[in-house]
């Protein structure tokens, strides 16, 4: 077993719903991540997928600090960053950063790109001594594919690949070992995708980096990560190796995301499984007891409204589901009239 770089334990963030007109009535909570438990080893990648809004970025500021968590611990190399203060907080981020979706929201377009990735030695002012900035600004920008010469740009005069490489400069420039990625393609154009990942994963083989990957993107998130969490509406449904999720799903949610991907080979198209899920996903603020997939699934069952199901490992594929009727097991028939009896064709 290798050293274990990040751990979250029963990690929950619940948003306040208020109403008024000072908006001081609390009428109820947001259940934005709900009970999660995972692991993050050295060298390792984990992939995050999920619909939009099951989670997925308010996970990511958790994991790097930016969110405070309701309930639940967040471990960075063994440390517990809800016992810190705002100064340790700040010196324990040097272990773990993150790369945000938008690269051109979150880079200040008043700044060079020099000064912005030279901003962490500023914050952190005794990693690097002052005179050594510049040239180590330099080595950064030439390390991921950037002319270092160009350091007295500033981010509108890059395009969108490059602007996220910037980004991921100033993410390695304080040496972290475990960086977060929150949809680091999803903005880029699809010729770009392919270069930013194979980068990620070269600076991930030279620097010994653990990655978080969160992408929409299945074929990304199979490419490139060594496992899976797939999320639903706050909590994790299955979790798993690369294969073992996407050649052997069990829960049926991940059955119908893998079911949208197009295969690559045109001729296959139209000759395997098609899952189409009846309606939207229910709101977290009022989530569905028991199973929150029972609304949408097409093998619920009455034992699914009643007891929530815990992520447990099921046979053959022996990785965890969190699924009462998992698909490697016998088929229980349909009860007439469930809304998703026809939800698969």
């Amino acid at each position: 077993m290798t050293e274990l770089m990040l751990q979250a334990q029963q990690l929950s963030k619940h948003y306040p719903v208020k109403t008024g007109v000072l908006f001081r009535h609390r009428t109820g909570q947001v259940r934005a991540v709900d009970g999660i438990d995972l692991e993050l080893r050295r060298g390792e990648t984990l992939g995050v997928v999920g619909e939009s809004g099951c989670g997925k970025s308010t996970l990511a500021r958790l994991l790097v600090g930016l969110e405070r968590p309701t309930s639940g611990t967040i471990l960075v190399n063994g440390t517990d960053l809800r016992t810190l203060d705002q100064s340790d907080l700040r010196a324990a981020r040097r272990d773990i950063q993150i790369v945000m979706q938008d690269p051109y929201s979150s880079l200040n377009p008043r700044m060079t790109i020099g000064d912005i990735v030279g901003e962490p030695f500023k914050i952190h002012n005794n990693v690097v001594p002052r005179k050594h900035r510049v040239p180590r600004v330099r080595e950064l920008l030439e390390l991921v594919g950037l002319n270092p010469d160009h350091l007295n740009r500033y981010p509108h005069q890059f395009s969108g690949g490059q602007r996220q490489r910037v980004s991921v400069a100033r993410a390695i420039a304080l040496q972290p070992r475990t960086i977060v990625l929150d949809e680091p393609i999803s903005a880029l154009d699809v010729s770009i995708q392919a270069q930013v990942v194979n980068l990620l994963r070269k600076l991930q083989r030279e620097l010994s980096l653990s990655y978080v990957f969160i992408a929409h993107d299945l074929s990304a998130v199979r490419h490139i990560s060594d496992r899976v969490a797939v999320m639903y509406l706050g909590n994790i449904v299955e979790l798993g190796t690369t294969n073992e999720v996407f050649d052997h799903p069990v829960h049926h949610y991940t059955r119908a995301l893998l079911s949208a991907v197009p295969p690559p080979d045109p001729t296959f198209r139209g000759k395997r499984e098609q899952i189409i899920l009846d309606g939207e996903p229910p709101s977290p603020a009022n989530p569905p007891s028991g199973c929150r997939f029972r609304t949408r699934c097409w093998q619920a069952r009455d034992r699914c409204a009643e007891q929530q199901p815990e992520l447990q490992i099921h046979e053959p594929s022996r990785h965890e589901a969190a699924c009462h009727f998992p698909h490697n097991e016998q088929p229980v028939p349909l009860a007439e009239g469930h809304p998703g009896e026809a939800a698969t064709r």
